[in-house]
């Protein structure tokens, strides 16, 4: 990781995979980004580059590197451990933190939340947001780790409810579902997340919820 590289990333603005931070703040804030990254597809985070894309720097190297660590090892589980630069740019000095996309997903966060409650969470990025996965995005995290058990799929009369009410409908959520075909909202998520993995759903995440839609046309 160089200038021009820092340059770029800069030029391309926060999204997905790019979010900056004006400071090494706390390590419970930054647990949450890096353990949203490891679980979506990864990316970049630069610390001392301003929400604008302004480089302002970063004052200590050396202990702020240490609290990104600290973050990464101490509230996630799995931990999550970046790979760590410290670039120089235009006589300020940037930390450019990258996360890959993980198998080991889903990380918990285990720190505070924002309001300062306890608890186990997990974090994802929408678009250039890191927000709170919904049970069902979790589930299908679960689903795509290589040691995950084996599918095994078969489509009863719940799943041929659902495909006829897809037939008429543009999308579903869990409790939709749920209502449906009278189960519960926990086996309705396990039910669509299953059919995710199978290929034959789409999931679609927003802030906190999640809904569901067919992977292709039914036939007519």
């Amino acid at each position: 990781m160089d200038y021009r590289d820092v340059d770029q990333l800069i030029e391309e603005g926060e999204g997905f995979e790019v979010e900056f931070k004006r400071k090494v703040s706390s390590p419970e804030k930054i647990a949450r980004a890096l353990a949203a990254f490891a679980n979506t597809r990864g990316g970049h985070i630069l610390f001392g580059v301003d929400d604008d894309g302004s480089v302002v720097g970063v004052e200590s190297e050396k202990s702020e590197v240490d609290l990104i660590v600290t973050a990464g090892t101490s509230f996630c589980v799995p931990p999550v451990q970046p790979e760590i630069d410290i670039v120089a740019y235009d006589g300020l000095d940037v930390i450019v933190a990258y996360v890959p996309e993980s198998s080991l997903k889903p990380h918990l966060y285990t720190g505070l939340n924002g309001q300062g409650d306890p608890g186990t969470r997990v974090y994802i990025r929408i678009k250039d947001k890191t927000v709170m996965a919904s049970r069902e995005v979790v589930k299908v995290l679960r689903d795509e780790r290589p040691d995950a058990p084996p599918l095994r799929m078969e489509f009863g009369q719940n799943e041929r409810r659902l495909f006829a009410y897809l037939d008429g409908h543009e999308r579903i959520t869990a409790k939709e579902y749920s209502e449906l075909v009278n189960i519960s909202e926990r086996r309705a998520s396990r039910i669509l997340a299953g059919l995710v993995r199978a290929g034959v759903m789409r999931i679609h995440t927003m802030e906190r919820s999640a809904y569901f839609t067919l992977a292709y046309d039914l036939p007519a």
